[in-house]
């Protein structure tokens, strides 16, 4: 319960176990075997922090959350709870609470998306499960993306960017080195496989806007933002890696805020030990550093899982508030798990923490929040208060009612397909192929070109030819015909020159001598002029 800027969580005999809402930026950490009271130690504070008009997170994993959009049902176990702890006179009420239902798939919730490249390489590979030469080809093909403005939106748009990155590998060599088929075949296969999962609803647009997680109800309430994991968790990997994004986009959305009188969101993530399970170094390290540095954009973490040691030692040292509920020592490990877990509280000589911890009942917890000046307290044993809200799942038909009345439903109800990288490439393709295609075009009309102008160039020298020997042959006749007459006329014409000549020299003889000397002189007169 909420009062006067701190959380009432449990009581330790007549103490106050409160959690300081200037302290709860300092992250926390819910722990404990199952069906230890973590679920009601969980909706206890988030209840809490809604009521101090503080947005929260929690990611539903067991279908157990959604219950908090409906009052409580009283019964003689809450009536005596409430007696015990005073609970009336603080004002203690049934109530529901401002609840927004998300779910990846759409069907339980609004559709919970980000786009491609909001989610990164880094994020991608360890969804894929790639190696590190695949995992480092995928942050070159987002690079390659980013340089050719090329918008990674969808899964559609990523897998056609790997296809276009492997087909035009040698545009890349040497910029980035070798593009290996076998790389990219991998993580084409592997996006293949993630969509048969239905990860690729998560990849789209309109994508997450976390201003709209950070909104309060008309009573100054915060919303409670559950994301609905039922489904998600059947997938570990991907369940971890989608609770990795949501940290991340929260740190590099929202600005520096300094030390707050309360915490602008606070975060609850179930299961917490698959965020690390399996994580690379680099990943590890991302983690830790996103979690000490949230802390300034006025953000609380909290991570419920069974055991301490289920969080790195550099995450854990961060988590300032933890509530530890029982866990069982049946083998050498638990019983090192045990000590582990009680020597990360400040102690308290009333009693053994290691013995405490394996006698607590449900609903009791070890407690240790951080005190004024924000240093740990003394762990207390304490037994956890009720939730005001309903316990337990929802039925069907009222989460479907508060999903189709939710004011968010027309902003991310439908998928937005804008222009990006599948389209702007298959563009790409069509203009290389009509490009192609006119470049064969214009090489066939040229090559046709230069065939019909060596016809026509052969012709034109045959036709020539042709008409240099017709030429040849026409004045081989001419000069013939004319030779022909020319010799016959200068015959007539010379004897009869030399006729009337040979009659002026003497009778007959002079006239036929006369007629055949002017025939010849006039054949060779002619055949002079011919020449010419």
């Amino acid at each position: 319960m909420y009062n006067q800027q701190a959380i009432w969580v449990g009581s330790s005999g007549d103490a106050h176990c409160n959690l300081r809402l200037k302290q709860a930026n300092r992250h926390g950490l819910i722990a404990g075997a199952t069906g230890t009271g973590k679920t009601v130690t969980l909706k206890v504070m988030a209840e809490s922090f809604s009521d101090a008009g503080v947005p929260v997170f929690l990611a539903d994993v067991k279908g157990d959350l959604a219950g908090m959009c409906r009052p409580g049902e009283d019964s003689a176990d809450m009536q005596e709870r409430i007696a015990r702890f005073g609970l009336a006179e603080a004002g203690f009420r049934y109530q529901a609470y401002p609840t927004e239902f998300w779910d990846i798939f759409g069907k339980k919730g609004l559709p919970l998306r980000t786009t491609v490249s909001e989610f990164g390489p880094l994020l991608f590979s360890r969804l894929l499960e790639l190696n590190k030469i695949q995992s480092d080809l995928l942050e070159i093909i987002f690079r390659i993306a980013d340089e050719e403005g090329l918008l990674l939106l969808d899964m559609k748009d990523l897998k056609s960017m790997v296809r276009y990155v492997e087909d035009n590998a040698a545009l890349y060599r040497d910029a980035y080195g070798n593009i290996g088929k076998a790389s990219t075949g991998a993580i084409l296969r592997a996006l293949v496989a993630l969509e048969g999962k239905g990860g690729e609803q998560f990849f789209g647009e309109p994508a997450l806007q976390i201003s709209d997680w950070m909104r309060v109800d008309g009573e100054g309430k915060g919303y409670v933002n559950i994301l609905d994991s039922t489904s998600l968790i059947q997938d570990p990997t991907i369940y971890s890696t989608f609770m990795l994004w949501l940290l991340n986009e929260l740190f590099t959305e929202l600005p520096e805020a300094g030390d707050l009188e309360k915490p602008k969101m606070v975060f609850f993530f179930d299961e917490a030990h698959l965020l690390f399970d399996g994580a690379p170094k680099t990943l590890l390290d991302k983690i830790e550093q996103v979690v000490k540095l949230i802390r300034s954009k006025g953000v609380g973490v909290y991570f419920i899982t069974q055991n301490p040691a289920d969080i790195p030692g550099g995450v854990l040292a961060q988590l300032g508030n933890k509530v530890q509920h029982a866990l069982r020592a049946y083998t050498p490990a638990e019983q090192k798990g045990i000590k582990a877990a009680a020597d990360s509280f400040r102690k308290n000589p009333a009693f053994d923490t290691a013995e405490a911890l394996q006698g607590l009942k449900t609903a009791e917890a070890l407690i240790s929040f951080l005190d004024e000046g924000g240093a740990p307290e003394e762990v207390r044993i304490a037994s956890i208060l009720p939730p005001q809200s309903k316990l337990g799942a929802l039925d069907a038909i009222t989460q479907q009612a508060a999903i189709l009345t939710s004011t968010l439903r027309e902003k991310y109800a439908n998928e937005i397909d804008r222009e990006s990288a599948y389209e702007l490439l298959l563009k790409r393709v069509d203009e290389e192929a009509a490009s192609a295609a006119k470049a064969r075009e214009e090489a066939e009309a040229e090559k046709q070109a230069a065939k019909e102008a060596a016809a026509a160039e052969k012709q034109a020298a045959k036709e020539a030819a042709a008409a240099e020997r017709e030429e040849k042959k026409k004045a081989a006749q001419q000069k013939r015909v004319v030779a022909s007459i020319g010799s016959s006329v200068t015959g007539t014409i010379g004897r009869e020159v030399g006729k009337q000549l040979g009659k002026s020299a003497g009778g007959s003889f002079g006239k036929q001598l006369g007629g055949n000397v002017g025939a010849s002189l006039g054949r060779g007169l002619l055949k002079t002029l011919l020449k010419f």
